[in-house]
């Protein structure tokens, strides 16, 4: 292991949104990178997806924040019913921002990783390397070789090897009871009225509309459907099947939808918190660590705050020789918070997807009560996943901690 004048290694295990981050954040933070990523190339899997102020914040910390912010489109509060009438529907972008000191924000996906390779240097990053396993003691073997880190960060995400093999005794994952589509449009002609920003709750489906800065929209949709299901005449025939009868502009956008466009993942999450999120000298990150259901859109925000408190106490280690006390409080940092998380999450899925026509009923009542009566209290109920706030930066050498719950505790 590193000692001395020697910089410590860190490799990280895989390269979507979470390892890139942990990659940058780690060499800002004076550790020797070493990334490894299956694939052959960085090509992102996915559509579209938003960035609230928590991710923001753990951005600013590798310094990929105002780069995400530069191309993004603000994003609004709008739900709607399925013929159509608005819920709530309301600019949050100025109440958000004042109570949070940023807005929630929309972006290609390829945006994102775009802003965070640009943060990982040259060299650092293996494509075609897969890693066949990893040890707590740091031993990593890849189908490239073997070496020895004092860090190894799995974030390979919500099939991860090397969390099966860290925690055996854990029942794993579950299925939510859920599949989701996504897809990108292409861009909206000129002279066409501007695509609403909304998201549509019907019984015991969703249909979720966001335009991007480069003119095209985001659409995802989710729905109860048995698990491994798929259509066997294509996803966008299911999806224009399940959504084509809803209100404007939901058939017109699946119309322009390419068939072989559209991505279809059921959604799992592991059946209960881990016991921890690291294990000697590895941490699990993102998706492998914790899992859950996209309903708050803070899968990407989570792997993203994961990457920002390693990058944050990793400075305070100089050497190789404390990397275990480190990732213990990497532990009581993030195990609690992303709890939290996953189960807010869980909860807004389940809502969303009613199909009790009485219960389908209450939740429209409540929510648009809510809209006319008491908009703020929107707000108020995302104050535990907004208000997170990074681990201060080290000084004199010593890692510092933070709230392990959000920065206004």
């Amino acid at each position: 292991m590193s000692g001395g004048a020697t910089r410590p290694r860190a490799v990280i295990i895989g390269a979507g949104i979470g390892g890139l981050a942990a990659a940058a954040g780690l060499h800002a933070a004076g550790w020797d990178v070493t990334a490894f990523e299956r694939a052959a190339s960085l090509e992102p899997v996915g559509a579209g997806l938003a960035m609230a102020p928590n991710g923001l914040r753990a951005l600013d910390v590798i310094g990929a924040g105002d780069m995400v912010r530069a191309d993004a489109v603000r994003q609004e509060i709008g739900f709607r019913r399925p013929d159509g009438r608005w819920l709530v529907r309301s600019s949050t972008d100025r109440m958000i921002s004042g109570r949070f000191g940023d807005p929630v924000i929309l972006l290609p996906r390829s945006r994102l990783i775009g802003a965070l390779t640009t943060r990982v240097p040259d060299g650092v990053l293996h494509l075609s390397t897969e890693v066949t396993s990893a040890g707590p003691d740091g031993h990593v073997v890849t189908t490239a070789g073997e070496l020895d880190a004092d860090l190894v960060v799995a974030a390979d995400g919500i099939n991860s090897i090397v969390r099966g093999a860290l925690f055996p005794a854990h029942p794993g994952l579950r299925y939510a009871g859920f599949t989701t589509w996504r897809l990108l449009t292409p861009e909206v002609p000129p002279g066409r009225e501007p695509v609403p920003m909304a998201e549509t709750w019907g019984r015991g489906s969703v249909f979720g509309v966001m335009p991007l800065a480069d003119g095209r929209v985001y659409c995802y949709a989710a729905a109860p459907a048995a698990q491994g299901a798929r259509s066997p005449d294509g996803e966008l025939a299911e999806l224009t099947r399940r959504f084509g009868g809803w209100h404007e502009p939901i058939p017109w956008l699946l119309a322009t939808a390419a068939p072989g466009g559209v991505l279809r993942h059921d959604v799992a999450e592991l059946a209960a918190p881990l016991p921890a999120l690291h294990g000697g000298r590895l941490a699990l990150l993102g998706d492998a660590a914790h899992p859950m259901t996209p309903n708050l859109g803070q899968g990407a925000c989570q792997a993203l705050e994961d990457a920002a408190v390693l990058a944050r106490l990793a400075a305070g280690v100089p050497d190789g020789s404390r990397v275990s006390a480190m990732l213990a409080t990497y532990t009581s940092l993030r195990l609690a918070r992303t709890a939290t998380v996953v189960r807010l999450s869980r909860r807004m899925g389940r809502a969303a997807l009613w199909t009790s026509p009485p219960a389908v009923a209450l939740r429209d009542g409540a929510v648009l009560a809510i809209g006319k009566l008491a908009p703020a209290a929107l707000l108020r109920g995302l104050a535990a996943v907004y208000d997170w706030r990074p681990p201060d930066p080290p000084t004199g050498g010593t890692p510092t901690g933070g709230t392990p719950t959000g920065g206004t505790g």
